[in-house]
């Protein structure tokens, strides 16, 4: 698997031109300023010049080592008898070389492995991903795949009563009526043509129509922090959810896991209508090292994100995550504080908030995504980060907002850890629902 964040500049990497040619013009430059060189040192004066060098004969191959010098020529002090001890320590030392202790021993660029070893590390990553997320999605297949089996048992073709199963179990999984109803159109022409004959096919015919939702979810929104360009800094995130929704936990491991990449990171606790907000927010910056910049209680928000721009813009951050209010009761206020905050964000850096992301608790199913529809009027939703997926049958909420408000899902929780914040894929998704 790829890089957590791959937003990355030019300058943040150290190109070593190990596969670049030389010049000719600098390879004659470079000998000739060699020749130079030599030549001076032979016509300065030098205490040591009449003492005639050693004339060193060539010896030819399977001959005997090359003699040493005579003394009368070079002097040299007589050596110093060792004692008894010391002469052990020196056979020792001859025997069992001293390691190395070059700092390349071991590169966190892996510049001391082979192309081969890297790939394999690169795929060893690749299928511990794989197998966390199909762990994550397995109460979700439980309650479709599975149940597609036990129905399937002892029919020769797909019916209308196999239909309508299908029909319950992708409901049940919480995929959504309006999605649930265009999967079964699409599996009925199938049928209808004879293209859809047995149950692999019918699962093919499913996961290929969750996998062209995902994928047309990610043309709106944003899909990726590569769409804004490399020197606009810092990066602007804005959280936004209801209170319970695992929003501070995502800040947390957004901080977490994008400083781990060698990214400057700045939290900022806008969140000043709830007195915990700061509370866990202090504590989840001290646990991931990185800065927080909040006040006191009731200190209007788009303040707290002034500070944190200039905070970060005179630090170089890479990225500042904001924190916001997280209630819906009074969206007329909460409407009005958002937008004071994007103006804010966007006078002081250019096309801030570059993200809004939706904290979704996969677990609330349609509930979630009656709060996508409320915040995506209020806050303008650019993206969702679903949490708790690892802990729910009702997985295909991920389907459902993607198909019914057009938006990416940008990020999932598969688990308490930090690093089980990972970046969402559609096809290990799909897959992980029927394997």
């Amino acid at each position: 698997m790829g890089l957590f964040w791959k937003r990355k500049s030019g300058d943040q990497f150290v190109s070593l031109n190990l596969n670049e040619p030389v010049p000719e013009k600098a390879i004659g430059r470079e000998a000739a300023d060699e020749a130079d060189s030599i030549t001076r040192v032979e016509s300065s004066p030098s205490p040591v010049s009449s003492i005639a060098a050693p004339v060193l004969e060539p010896v030819p191959a399977g001959a005997g080592p090359t003699p040493v010098p005579s003394e009368t020529s070079t002097p040299r002090t007589p050596p110093v008898p060792l004692r008894q001890s010391e002469a052990t320590q020196a056979e020792g030392s001859r025997q069992k070389p001293v390691p190395s202790r070059s700092p390349f021993a071991t590169s966190v660029l892996g510049l001391n492995l082979s192309i081969e070893e890297l790939q394999a590390q690169e795929a060893a990553l690749e299928q511990e991903f794989s197998a966390r997320f199909r762990r994550a999605v397995s109460a979700t297949r439980e309650s479709l795949s599975e149940r597609l089996d036990t129905v399937f048992q002892g029919l020769k073709q797909i019916d209308e009563n196999l239909l309508d199963e299908l029909e319950e179990a992708l409901i049940a999984a919480d995929i959504g009526v309006p999605t649930t109803q265009h999967i079964l159109e699409t599996v009925r022409r199938g049928v209808a043509r004879k293209q859809i004959n047995d149950l692999d096919a019918l699962k093919q015919a499913i996961k290929n129509e969750l996998l062209t939702i995902l994928r047309q979810s990610e043309k709106q929104g944003v899909a990726s922090e590569t769409s804004i360009a490399a020197n606009v800094s810092p990066y602007v995130m804005m959280i936004v959810g209801v209170n319970g929704v695992g929003k501070t936990t995502t800040i947390g491991k957004l901080a977490q896991r994008i400083k781990a990449e060698g990214n400057d990171v700045l939290i900022c606790a806008a969140d000043t209508f709830r007195a915990a907000a700061s509370d866990q927010l202090a504590i989840w910056a001290e646990r991931t090292g990185v800065p927080l910049i909040q006040q006191k209680q009731g200190t209007d928000p788009a303040a707290v994100l002034f500070d944190s721009l200039k905070a970060s813009k005179a630090r170089g951050s890479d990225v500042l995550i904001v924190d916001t209010a997280g209630r819906l009761h009074n969206k007329a206020n909460l409407m009005a504080e958002l937008e004071k905050m994007k103006r804010v964000a966007a006078r002081e850096v250019e096309g801030a908030p570059h993200e809004t992301l939706l904290v979704v608790d996969a677990v609330t199913g349609q509930n979630g995504l009656e709060q996508a529809r409320q915040f995506l009027k209020v806050a303008g939703v650019t993206g969702i980060v679903l949490t708790k997926l690892d802990g729910t049958a009702k997985g295909g909420i991920a389907v459902a907002i993607a198909k019914e408000l057009s938006l990416p899902i940008r990020y999932a929780g598969i688990g308490e850890k930090v690093d089980d914040l990972v970046v969402f894929d559609p096809e290990l998704y799909v897959n992980g629902l029927f394997e």
